[in-house]
């Protein structure tokens, strides 16, 4: 494989770092040529800029864009670097800019439906888009299946993604049953309703397996991450969403799994890092070595799996319900739970308002939709649901 250029959206978030590490790994395979955050970081940001060599830095909030290059011109000096020529993007369309300048691979690693913008652009400009950016496809499913110009252009990086596109391979669309997206139950598996009445967001925080940013862990402890995964599957593999089940599987080893028609399961298991699927979104098909230790095969071990408990976590429900109801009920799911968790991060709300209100919002929506989804159309919906979720919640 040639050498890929590389541009990383959300540089300085989880999957973003870890993304630079699979970089540092590999510099024979991998050039990064961009990188774009959302500011909260500047030094870290520049100190990003002089390990890669990035020539170009997108940075959401204006003056953060100034303090990168302070720090840039900082760093470079104390450290006795030659001056370091960088340019700069700032504003909210910094992102989708730089998405859309044609590097080899976009590894779009933002938090939230803001990530759509970039998602669409670096499709448009041919990139091949390692998608970490799950909240885009569930907005925008049929504008970025629209944009997308070949069958593999989009790679999968959630875990449980990866893990279908990997046993996929096994056969062909036509003798798929079900795809089986795995969970692991989050902090408070196994709780019932009326003990998550207190719950505060340092325990929902406390994931049992993974170390995510703070949306993303609030969301796997009210499982709306899992809604969100499952209309992502929906969308990336063209399975209807009654053909994808959800078990939950508290050792988040083996990622997920695609059941035959002849009665055959193929899983993918890895220990729980996320760098195995970042580093296969940055070099499909091919793999590289060394990414991740593999599982120890010659040491006991188990591996348990249970149903998922709709009563007391109704999120994949409503997930389900939003595919069925309208082209734009996925993007009013997703900002409508936006809202929400940020109220409870604030501490506004409490935790079982977070599902409760998506529920309320998605009951209430009624869709605008004369022909093909246009964008629009989108925006307008997701502008919608966080208005009427904010009003829901200033009542609480």
């Amino acid at each position: 494989m040639t050498q890929r250029s590389v541009t990383v959206l959300g540089s300085t978030g989880s999957i973003g770092t870890q993304a630079l590490d699979v970089v540092r790994q590999h510099p024979d395979r991998f050039r990064v040529t961009g990188l774009a955050a959302g500011g909260g970081h500047p030094r870290l940001v520049a100190e990003q800029v002089l390990e890669t060599g990035a020539q170009t830095v997108a940075v959401a909030d204006v003056t953060a864009g100034i303090a990168v290059l302070e720090q840039v011109t900082h760093l470079a000096a104390a450290r006795g670097l030659p001056h370091v020529g960088v340019e700069l993007l700032t504003g909210p369309e910094a992102a989708s800019e730089l998405a859309g300048r044609g590097a080899d691979v976009v590894l779009n690693g933002i938090t939230g439906s803001v990530g759509l913008g970039p998602t669409l652009a670096a499709l448009e400009a041919g990139s091949s888009l390692a998608l970490a950016n799950k909240e885009s496809l569930v907005v925008g499913g049929a504008l970025v299946r629209r944009a997308q110009q070949r069958p593999d252009q989009v790679v999968p990086v959630d875990s449980e993604h990866s893990a279908i596109a990997q046993c996929l391979r096994s056969g062909s669309r036509p003798e798929v049953r079900r795809l089986i997206l795995t969970a692991s139950g989050g902090p408070f598996r196994g709780w019932a309703r009326e003990d998550l009445r207190k719950v505060g967001p340092q325990e929902a925080l406390a994931h049992p397996t993974w170390s995510m940013g703070p949306v993303v862990t609030i969301n796997s402890s009210t499982l709306m991450n899992k809604g969100l995964e499952l209309i992502e599957a929906h969308l990336l593999f063209d399975v209807p969403v009654e053909d994808i089940t959800v078990v939950v599987h508290p050792q988040s080893v083996v990622h997920s799994m695609v059941e035959f028609v002849d009665g055959s399961t193929i899983a993918q298991a890895s220990p729980p890092d996320m760098r195995l699927p970042i580093a296969l979104g940055l070099s499909w098909p091919e793999r590289l070595a060394p990414v991740t230790p593999p599982c120890a095969w010659d040491l006991a071990t188990s591996w348990t799996f249970e149903p998922l408990d709709d009563a007391v976590f109704p999120a994949l429900r409503l997930a389900r319900e939003a595919v069925a109801a309208s082209a734009t009920h996925p993007a009013v799911y997703n900002a409508a739970n936006e809202e929400c968790v940020a109220a409870f991060l604030a501490g506004r709300i409490a935790f079982l308002d977070v599902v409760d209100t998506v529920e309320r919002v998605l009951g209430e929506h009624d869709p605008q939709v004369a022909g093909d989804l246009t964008l629009e159309e989108v925006l307008a919906a997701e502008s919608w649901a966080r208005e009427r979720a904010e009003q829901v919640l200033s009542r609480r």
